[in-house]
């Protein structure tokens, strides 16, 4: 675990409505240097109530649940509390739900049967700024993309180093990786970012995306 991302105990709550997967991700998360699990639910329910009273940094949100689904507790928690990371859980890959949970602000998307290990990469992820994928959700959503006959990528007057770095955000890449993929460097694609957050009039990854698929802004 990088303890300059996690400098302090990083607090997770846990959708799911599986005993069984909701024990495994405890005792995962809970092994792991700078994790703390504050608490599991079996469905959103009460989920504004839960976020208020355990404040976590990052939720591990489960889509097929009973009586409120992972989909609407996205939007509820995406409404009241903005800056609350969300990951996506699912064994489904479905592309309506793939984009309603990022249209409704999920940071990111994994299966359930990704390696566990890769778990905690997405949660390092998102804390440093990232929107993480497992790769055939990250193929998904280019394919989504490509289909858009109609999509006007200079509508928001994004240059093409913008447009491509939106891309690669839109895939999942933290700033890191972007900076290795294009061959520039970090405090370049940072700059790149914010100029992105400008045009886009957003103020995260997670919305720059969520609006990038929303409005089919790049192909």
């Amino acid at each position: 675990m990088n303890n300059a991302v996690l400098c302090q105990m990083t607090r997770i709550l846990i959708y799911d409505d599986n005993p069984g997967r909701r024990e495994s991700l405890r005792m995962l998360l809970e092994s792991s240097e700078g994790l703390e699990v504050v608490g599991e639910f079996q469905d959103c329910s009460d989920v504004k109530a839960q976020i208020e009273t355990f404040f976590p940094d990052v939720v591990l949100m489960d889509i097929q649940m009973p009586e409120v689904d992972g989909i609407e507790g996205v939007r509820i928690i995406k409404e009241y509390f903005p800056d609350v990371h969300i990951i996506m859980q699912t064994v489904f890959e479905d592309d309506e739900k793939i984009f309603d949970a990022m249209r409704f602000g999920a940071s990111g998307y994994i299966l359930k049967k990704t390696d566990p290990q890769l778990i905690i990469s997405a949660i390092e992820d998102v804390l440093k700024g990232g929107s993480p994928m497992t790769p055939s959700i990250a193929t998904r959503v280019l394919h989504f993309f490509r289909k858009q006959q109609n999509s006007r990528p200079d509508q928001y007057g994004l240059s093409e180093r913008e447009s491509e770095i939106l891309q690669l955000l839109v895939e999942g890449l933290s700033y890191k990786l972007i900076a290795e993929r294009i061959f520039i460097s970090y405090h370049t694609v940072n700059s790149h970012i914010k100029k992105i957050y400008d045009k886009l009039q957003v103020h995260s990854v997670s919305e720059a995306v969520s609006k990038a698929i929303r409005n089919n802004i790049i192909r």
